[in-house]
């Protein structure tokens, strides 16, 4: 059973957005424009398109609307889907992971290791040990690449003693050549990981690897702390090296936009300051960080000022320039000033990517100003920039907000349509509205669907329809029957999800369903299932509670 077909109103024209903008800017409006001095009235030439420095560019989801699920067609699928389900089912160091893997050692190959590893790099200690274990197998042959993602992987698992008893033995076997790029991913674990000196240190110890660090590593390092927030380590760090390296001006926009970023303008400010007296060529990379992080700090009207001067210098201001006004008019929730930039924008010829178009979305959605946000999605790709996800989620979050089922439904319809595959966001926020309001009929269609649509539910989704049937009366029996699914996919559930089961059959006079319901858990090829058992039996002590990723589901359950 899949959704009908819906198709959505064709009424959203271009004309209507022009209307719209001028109702918007027009002079009797009493709004005051803050970015007015953007907005000159006579005319200039178009200026070609000029994108923003690659370092500048916000991180979006893959633009390919349809990927590849196969990316290796020589790999079958399934022994790829088998093998990360087995190191999914034995992901704790008691599990006897070497003899789950004995049937896949005829197998075993580069390609197939690193599709794997790729598969599982939430997985840390079981990944290591796949990887240890492949590599007594002569198909196996590591690779620059394996290294990489298996470092990446212990990083995101915190696992840091590991990754220097690794590069140490990669060191000692010289089976490929450690390069600064290895370290650039440390970097990273570190300062994900709220251990800024630990990613300064790590710096330090490249030369005990034979690999000198220059300016591409410093940067990468200041960009890393500054991405995560640690922007006074980073400062720290950039005062005492600055004088063995010599600074550019990506290390300086590195920090101004790390300042920008916590809102301290005036130490971007020192920064920018710092720059020019040190004779440091200002490039237009260095304009929009110091820019961007003026706007974030809330001096507007001063980073106008630096805005005029920009002239001056011989550096002609590109989208993304315009886009940190177009972003500040939104964070001051001054659509108006929102829409001139984008105006002006158009007049030089000049397109916003998908980021700046999804604030002025966002904002338009929080204004309940839904349909002009449709027509910014005509637009978008009228011009050539395809919405993502994130697009239509906004959208569709409002949707649910206000229970319109039919305009949620078509919304989905219309991702199919342009091309955007759902993800998890939009699943659950469909879901958990149809729960609330009783429409379990769309409820059965919209899960039966996402198959087809090539999405397979995880723990989040999977919470959200067992926690809301939970909560509805007469559906604990479906409630049920979603647990179990979960269970026979071996999908291990949220220990929240096993207690609110569990509480809600005990209370209805179910007790007994409980124990069927462990009995089953306990039978599951995932020893993580096994475990979570003894809390649907409500024995807590003995249990191995499966918290990660509970905390980032909170808002879809």
């Amino acid at each position: 059973m899949v959704i009908p077909s819906l198709s959505s109103s064709s009424s959203t024209t271009h004309h209507l957005l022009q209307y719209l903008r001028f109702h918007l800017s027009h002079p009797h409006n009493p709004k005051p424009h803050f970015l007015s001095h953007l907005y000159p009235t006579h005319h200039h030439n178009p200026k070609p398109f000029s994108s923003q420095p690659l370092s500048s560019q916000p991180l979006n989801p893959n633009p390919n609307p349809n990927p590849n699920p196969n990316p290796n067609p020589d790999l079958p699928p399934q022994l790829v889907n088998d093998l990360s389900r087995t190191l999914s089912d034995n992901r704790n160091p008691h599990h006897d992971l070497e003899s789950a893997l004995t049937p896949f050692s005829p197998n075993i190959s580069t390609n197939l290791v690193e599709q794997v590893l790729k598969r599982c790099k939430n997985l840390g200690f079981s990944a290591h040990r796949f990887f240890l274990w492949a590599r007594r197998h002569p198909g196996f042959k590591p690779t620059k690449e394996t290294h990489h993602i298996l470092v990446s992987i212990l990083g995101s698992s915190k696992q840091f003693p590991l990754i220097w008893d690794f590069l140490a033995e990669w060191k000692d076997t010289q089976c490929c050549e450690i390069g600064p790029e290895i370290f650039w991913v440390v970097f990273r674990a570190y300062s994900r990981a709220n251990l800024p000196a630990d990613a300064i240190r790590a710096l330090g110890k490249m030369a005990d690897f034979g690999v000198g660090f220059g300016n591409d590593d410093v940067d990468k390092l200041l960009y890393e702390l500054c991405k995560r927030k640690h922007v006074r380590h980073a400062q720290g760090f950039f005062d005492r090296v600055k004088s063995e390296v010599e600074p550019s001006a990506k290390s300086y926009s590195i920090l101004m936009r790390g300042w920008g970023d916590i809102g301290e303008s005036g130490e971007a400010r020192k920064v920018f300051d710092e720059m020019l007296e040190r004779g440091c060529r200002v490039d237009l990379l260095a304009y929009n960080s110091m820019l961007q992080s003026l706007c974030k700090g809330g001096s507007v009207e001063e980073a106008y000022k630096l805005f005029r001067e920009m002239g001056s210098k011989g550096l002609e201001p590109d989208a993304f320039t315009y886009s940190i006004f177009i972003h500040a008019a939104c964070d001051a929730n001054d659509i108006h000033s929102a829409f001139r930039v984008l105006d002006r924008m158009k007049r030089y010829e000049l397109v916003p990517n998908v980021y700046t178009y999804n604030a002025i979305i966002k904002r338009l959605c929080k204004n309940d100003k839904v349909e002009e946000a449709y027509l910014l999605l005509d637009e978008m790709i009228e011009r050539g920039e395809r919405p993502d996800v994130w697009s239509y989620n906004t959208i569709l979050a409002c949707h649910c907000d206000h229970n319109e089922v039919n305009k949620a439904l078509r919304l989905i319809s219309r991702m199919d349509q342009d091309l955007c595959l759902p993800d998890r966001h939009t699943y659950n926020m469909v879901i958990k509205m149809l729960i609330r309001i009783g429409r379990f009929d769309r409820v059965t269609k919209v899960w039966e669907s996402m198959e087809e649509r090539g999405f397979y539910p995880s723990a989040s989704t999977y919470a959200v329809m067992v926690h809301g049937l939970c909560k509805k009366k007469g559906k604990l029996e479906d409630a049920c029957r979603y647990f179990e699914i979960m269970v026979d996919e071996g999908i291990p559930p949220y220990s929240s999800t096993c207690e609110m089961l569990r509480n809600r059959l005990i209370g209805l006079g179910f007790s007994e369903q409980t124990h069927i319901l462990a009995d089953k858990m306990e039978r599951s090829t995932s020893c993580s299932i096994q475990e979570l058992s003894d809390i649907m039996r409500g024995e807590r002590a003995g249990a191995r509670l499966r918290r990660e990723g509970e905390s980032s589901d909170d808002s879809d359950e």
